[in-house]
């Protein structure tokens, strides 16, 4: 019988980390909780506690420490506060595997120290690898971190290469589902809401990432997020448009031959995999039916009028803290947006604006990516205002 993986999951009450949890119920005789970790939903942090009885949780926001502490207080459950707490127990021994799911920039410090550790990542932080692809890959290299996707698209890519030599890659084809606004012109998104953005025709995901994929940031983030995975050069990676999301992601060979990954979208397929790696696990998701879906299309993205896509391929190419610097702006613009401070438009005329003003750094360290972050923040939030006070 398989060895018992025990799994800390970092963003549990988030859409990847509520789902990892169901995967790993489904499964109790391969995976246990080890570590739960949350921001400040401290209410649902307490329910999964008592559901999965982990060794260890821990609360970032620490002013929500005395109440999870407490609702704890009769089990055998150690209870943390703050960052630092969780880059600590991520590297216990008793950890197998780190569920990186905390959304942003937040997530790549414990990323980092859970590599560090020379833990398995089942990786769906994908900002992590934006921000600081370069570093997180030479410390994987040094510390013999696997790190295996969870994006559905990145393991998609992943499992096309099981048994293949990297050095037969000719390129990756990321699919794109286009979103909700798939085929607009700008006339039409300039009066987009973000109730609009948020309902995505094929995945059910967070908000933050619901909006990328509708502003094709997303494909773009893991453009860069598919350079660092996988080794590739620029000119490796491509994007389609696939509106169906039944193909996740091909690879295409030097032989000319190209291998896709298929499968009804569903982010727990993925999850399951990065968490069993290498084996495959039985489960009851419903199968893909070939009668059902008689027909697959694929088309090239818009780039002029879903610039996102083409200002996380220029930060891609540029390098450096480019991509560092463009993440910031988006999450700042992201986060606006679905306040209703800024229109769908002028997210990337904001992203566009804070890339020429922060200086370009060709090498950047932690400490300059948290500096260029910082930076790009305050500059997005900045201009955010300035637009409101225009309105």
């Amino acid at each position: 019988m398989a060895q018992l993986k025990r799994v800390a999951i970092l963003g549990s009450t988030g859409s990847i980390g509520t789902q990892a949890l169901e995967v790993i119920a489904a499964h109790p005789q391969l995976f246990e909780v080890e570590v739960l970790c949350a921001h400040s939903n401290s209410n649902l942090l307490i329910t999964q506690a008592k559901q999965f009885r982990p060794n260890a949780v821990v609360v970032t926001d620490e002013t929500k420490y005395a109440e999870v502490k407490e609702a704890l207080g009769g089990l055998p459950i150690k209870v943390f506060a703050g960052h630092t707490s969780l880059a600590d127990v991520v590297a216990w021994e008793s950890v197998d595997v780190v569920v990186t799911a905390i959304v942003g920039f937040a997530g790549l410090h414990s990323t980092i120290a859970a590599v560090r550790a020379g833990k398995r990542i089942a990786l769906a932080n994908k900002e992590t690898l934006v921000v600081a692809g370069d570093l997180v890959a030479r410390l994987a290299m040094e510390h013999k971190a696997a790190i295996v996707p969870v994006d559905s698209e990145h393991s998609a890519i992943f499992q096309c290469l099981v048994g293949e030599k990297y050095n037969a890659v000719e390129k990756v084809i990321l699919t794109a589902s286009g979103g909700p606004f798939l085929g607009r012109k700008p006339n039409y998104l300039v009066n987009v809401k973000a109730s609009h953005a948020l309902q995505h025709p094929n995945w059910t995901m967070g908000a933050k990432i619901t909006i990328d994929s509708a502003t094709l940031m997303n494909k773009g983030l893991e453009m860069i997020e598919a350079k660092w995975l996988f080794g590739l050069q620029n000119e490796q990676i491509d994007v389609v448009i696939h509106p169906q999301s039944i193909i996740h992601s091909m690879v295409q060979f030097s032989d000319s031959s190209v291998k896709a990954q298929m499968g009804l979208p569903d982010m727990k397929l993925p999850i399951q995999y990065a968490l069993a790696f290498p084996d495959r696990v039985k489960n009851e998701f419903k199968r893909l039916d070939f009668k059902e879906f008689s027909k697959l299309s694929f088309e090239q993205p818009d780039y002029k009028t879903f610039r996102n896509l083409a200002l996380a391929k220029d930060a891609m190419y540029r390098g450096g803290n480019a991509p560092c610097v463009l993440n910031a702006a988006n999450e700042v613009v992201v986060h606006a947006f679905l306040q209703n401070r800024v229109s769908f438009i002028e997210m990337s005329d904001v992203i566009e604006t804070v890339a020429t003003r922060v200086a370009f750094i060709e090498q950047p360290g932690l400490e300059d990516h948290e500096q260029s972050d910082k930076e790009a923040r305050i500059r997005a939030a900045e201009l955010v205002k300035k637009s409101q006070l225009s309105h």
